[in-house]
């Protein structure tokens, strides 16, 4: 079994049960901006990219002109609620057993520096990362840039650092990055998206991560 130095997390889907009220987020910020609101599934997959990213994908003939309100009216729907999105259950207990380990912990993500200090203050996790990355202070996934500036930023080799997140956007970017990635199913993107994308391997909750990054699980890919 093959044991990481570090482990670089996703937030939303990975660490925070916020699929759904980023959904919603962007399906209230189509209505108010007099656009077709979005099936759940296509809103669903733009979640980890950058923000402006992902409201293109969602609207792609609004004009430019109209994007900044767009990303305002999404901002004030998931800003109502993002200090209550709960944890998973069993991540607070992943990353402390990860830290007694010495296992170096990140974050890569989507969400602005803003949105992600929030949450990293409201759930205290703050404490259990060494680095955070966000999407307005690098490129966006499934770029590269922000997994190249945490393993710089923290000296370590790439064959020993392992992406966790639950879409094709992480795990795409960790290909991109030339690491090792570890997709979770209970997240934005289904089984068979994720598998598509060819992680290293696939689980289907916090236990069987916890299990395959402690070494007490070997998991087949799907």
């Amino acid at each position: 079994m093959k044991q990481y130095d570090a482990v670089i997390f996703d937030w939303d889907g990975t660490i925070m049960d916020s699929t759904q009220s980023i959904v919603s987020a962007i399906q209230l910020a189509c209505a108010d901006m007099q656009l077709p609101v979005p099936p759940r599934e296509r809103a669903a997959w733009v979640i980890g990219l950058s923000l402006e990213s992902a409201l293109y994908h969602v609207a792609p003939d609004l004009p430019a002109d109209q994007l900044s309100a767009f990303v305002d009216r999404y901002k004030h729907h998931f800003f109502q609620n993002d200090q209550t999105i709960p944890l998973f259950e069993g991540i607070p207990e992943v990353l402390s057993g990860l830290k007694e380990e010495r296992v170096s912990l990140a974050v890569a993500t989507g969400k602005g520096r803003v949105g992600l200090d929030r949450v990293l203050q409201a759930s205290n996790l703050q404490h259990y990362f060494d680095m955070t990355r966000c999407a307005d202070e690098a490129k966006g996934k499934p770029d590269p840039t922000m997994l190249f500036d945490i393993i710089h930023g923290l000296g370590l080799d790439p064959d020993r650092v392992v992406m966790v997140g639950d879409t094709t956007h992480d795990v795409v970017m960790a290909h991109n990055a030339g690491i090792d990635s570890i997709a979770v199913s209970y997240g934005a993107h289904d089984v068979d998206t994720l598998f598509g994308a060819e992680p290293t391997v696939l689980v289907h909750s916090v236990e069987e991560m916890s299990d395959w990054l402690s070494g007490r699980l070997v998991p087949v890919v799907r």
